[in-house]
């Protein structure tokens, strides 16, 4: 299998303000996101990173794609370096977030066209692609329609949308159904297999166990910041359900802490 990203002994501290002490309760003045943490994803895979709130999924997300710089380790995507070519990276990854936050009185047209050219794609390109992705998702009927007056479900096919404007090899879904509807969850898991049998690499973020799943290939369970197992479905649990098998190993990682 073709290796397409590999994350080598990623490291993440974050200071904490008083408040965040307060809040974490500790007197710590630092938190280790993201502690050393390993992992390969393959072309045409869905790689699952499974872990609770806090476990330092996201922030592994954000190092991947650029937006954070890690203090220790590095990130490859088709073998350039997310720390000493970002740029680069960026362009070969679309990363769809939770903190991607649509101005309210732009349209989705607008947006669309926006971040097109902002990644270069060319103009006939862009256009087809648009109409193939606004049809897919029934974004042409509030093409025109500010964000604003968009419901919560259709603002994150349009977010969905922009993250793939410029057909990336390498798709990044941080916790892409929290929130939404049924309807709208299925029409986001049904597209991200589509990539997948397209021949994409998505990489997804999430907390619910089915959905691993139901989509994965693969998956990594971060506990503390931490990759405990990684491996396909049936040699993460074995017998045992997925849930059955989380708490296993966090039960343990409590108790070694």
């Amino acid at each position: 299998m073709n290796e397409i990203l590999v994350a080598t002994n990623l490291k993440k501290t974050f200071k904490l303000s008083a408040k965040q002490q307060k809040i974490e309760k500790t007197n710590q003045k630092l938190k280790v996101a993201v502690d050393g943490l390993s992992f390969s994803a393959y072309q045409g895979e869905i790689f699952g990173l499974l872990g609770p709130n806090g476990a330092g999924k996201t922030t592994t997300l954000r190092m991947i794609a650029t937006l954070i710089r890690p203090d220790e380790g590095d990130v490859t995507v088709e073998g350039v370096s997310a720390v000493s070519d970002p740029a680069e990276v960026r362009s070969r990854i679309g990363f769809l977030t939770s903190e991607l936050k649509l101005e309210d009185f732009f349209t989705p047209n607008y947006i669309y066209d926006f971040f097109s050219e902002l990644h270069g794609v060319d103009p006939v390109i862009a256009a087809a692609r648009k109409k193939q992705l606004f049809s897919r998702f029934g974004i042409d009927k509030f093409a025109e329609v500010k964000v604003a007056n968009l419901s919560t479900g259709m603002k994150q096919k349009v977010s969905l949308v922009i993250s793939v404007v410029h057909d990336p090899d390498i798709i990044i879904f941080d916790e892409p159904t929290n929130g939404l509807d049924v309807i709208t969850a299925k029409t986001v898991t049904d597209y991200l297999i589509e990539l997948r049998e397209a021949g994409k690499t998505v990489i997804v973020s999430t907390h619910i166990f089915s959905l691993v799943e139901k989509i994965c290939d693969r998956v990594g369970i971060i506990i503390d910041g931490k990759m405990t197992v990684c491996d396909t479905l049936p040699n993460v649990c074995g017998n045992m359900s997925l849930e059955d098998r989380f708490f296993e190993l966090y039960s343990a990682a409590v108790g070694e802490a």
